[in-house]
This record gives C-alpha cells, structure tokens and sequence, in this order.
C-alpha cells in the first residue's frame, strides 16, 4: 500500500512539475536538442576588426539553443559576428553553478578556435543571469567583453511555479526563486564585477520573471545599462518567452555589442 501511494504521489509531483513549466511557457521539443541556430558553430569562423568578439548565446530555462535563437543567431551571423551556441545543464536544470563551469569551459573552447582574446554573451532568462555566475567566480571577468541579458532572471522570480517545478526536476528553478540562497550570493556586492559591459533588457509584460524589474542590475552607468521596452515604444507587447524574437529587442543587442560601452540609454530603436 505504500509503495503505491509513492507512485501515486511521484506522478502527481511529475503532472504538477510538466503543468508549472506549460504556465511558465518553458518547455521544449526535445528533437532540436542538438541542433544549433542558423549561422551558429561554425568553427572556422575569425572575427573581423569590425566584429572582434564572438557572441555565445546562452539559451533560458527548459529551452533547446534551436529555438531560443532562431531569429537572433542569424541575424548576427549575416551581420558578421561568429556565432556560437551550446546545450547545457541538462535542459538548463541542473544547479546553476555546475552550468557556469559548463559556460566556461566552452567560452575557452570559442576564444580558443577563434583567436579572441574575449567573447560577448547574450543570454535569455537564466542564459542571462547564470553567466554573471561565470564573470564574478569562475574567471569570466578577463575573457567576457559584452554581457546582454533579455529579460534575465538576474534577481529571481516570485512566480510561485518556479519553485513548484524546482521542487520535482529543476535545481535551476529553486536556484532563480527570488531570495535563495544561491542568488543572494550572486548579487553580493559587487552585484556587476569590474570587467564586462552589462545590459539587461525587459519588459513589463514579463510573466515569468516576477517583478519585472528582477531583472535590473546595479552598477556604475558606465557599464551597466537597464532598458526597459516600453520606455521607447510604449505600445510595445514582448513577453518573456517571445523576447529573443522580438525585433524590438534585437535592435538593443545590436546596439549593445556594436561599441564600446554597455547599451546607449539614449538609443531610440524602431519601434515595431
């Protein structure tokens, strides 16, 4: 009798765990799993004087590289970045940290066959917040010129489905509930270690990173950049899990990787 009430409570944690990560808007087909992005991975690829840094992209929470950045990579590509993308965590579920060695190891691996002395990042959700994870403890802060974070869970979540999820099959998950333990060492001061240029780009219809302002940073306006979408087009309607699609967030990544500095607070982008 007990053993069948462990499996009746095992599938129940497993239906709740698949119904959060459906309301979240955060699973995935698996057969794109190995697939990387259109204009992503090519090794040969040698960044040029007008685009010195490869872009990694760094995908969110439950989301394969595939889809995370199927408009984005190309995008860089055909403007003449080297682009590179990775599958990591498990599904990006394991622990956040064990994913941030996952980060840097395979930056060294882009520096490597690129010849570049640093790599711009680009990351969506938890691909915008765990590579800090990588800047401020695993050396990241001499190799990463350009930090962009659309809508990045940099201050957690309050939605309570996320820890709901982490409770079942998603260590990440408890590890982006906002006030854990992992995130109140994250954002430890220094909250933006001296090194890269840090943007994080949101929206306020963001119904996965809770409020949406989690995903601001606090830093020197030299470095740091917080934009808000609808600052410059009021009337725009991103979500969290459209975001990396968005034409209107594109604009800003460009702005962001194309000179120096973090993301100009005075760009007026198209709105769309």
């Amino acid at each position: 009798m007990r053993a069948r009430r462990t499996k009746r409570t095992a599938r129940l944690l497993a239906v709740t765990a698949v119904a959060a990560l459906c309301a979240l808007g955060l699973t995935a087909p698996a057969s794109a799993a190995d697939t990387p992005p259109p204009g992503a991975n090519d090794w040969s690829c040698k960044p040029d004087s007008a685009h010195p840094q490869p872009v990694v992209l760094v995908n969110g929470t439950f989301k394969t590289s595939y889809e995370n950045w199927l408009t984005l990579s190309p995008a860089l590509a055909n403007a003449g970045y080297c682009v590179f993308s990775f599958e990591y965590g498990d599904l990006e579920t394991a622990p956040i940290p064990d994913s941030a060695a996952e980060l840097r190891d395979f930056v060294n691996a882009v520096l490597g066959a690129t010849g570049a002395k640093k790599a711009d990042i680009v990351g969506h959700s938890q691909g915008g917040m765990m590579p800090r994870y990588y800047v401020k403890y695993l050396g990241g802060a001499t190799k990463v010129d350009d930090l962009v974070g659309i809508v990045p869970s940099n201050h957690g979540t309050a939605n309570p489905l996320a820890l709901a999820a982490g409770a079942t099959v998603c260590p990440s998950c408890v590890d982006q509930t906002a006030g854990s333990d992992f995130l109140q060492k994250l954002n430890s001061d220094p909250e933006t270690p001296v090194g890269p240029d840090y943007t994080a780009i949101a929206t306020k219809y963001d119904e996965v990173v809770v409020p949406y302002t989690s995903a601001f940073l606090k830093g020197p306006d030299s470095y740091v950049t917080n934009v808000l979408l609808q600052d410059r087009c009021p009337l725009d309607i991103t979500e969290h899990d459209q975001a990396p699609k968005s034409p209107l967030v594109q604009q800003w990544v460009f702005n962001a990787l194309e000179h120096d500095g973090p993301a100009d607070p005075a760009f007026v982008p198209r709105c769309v």
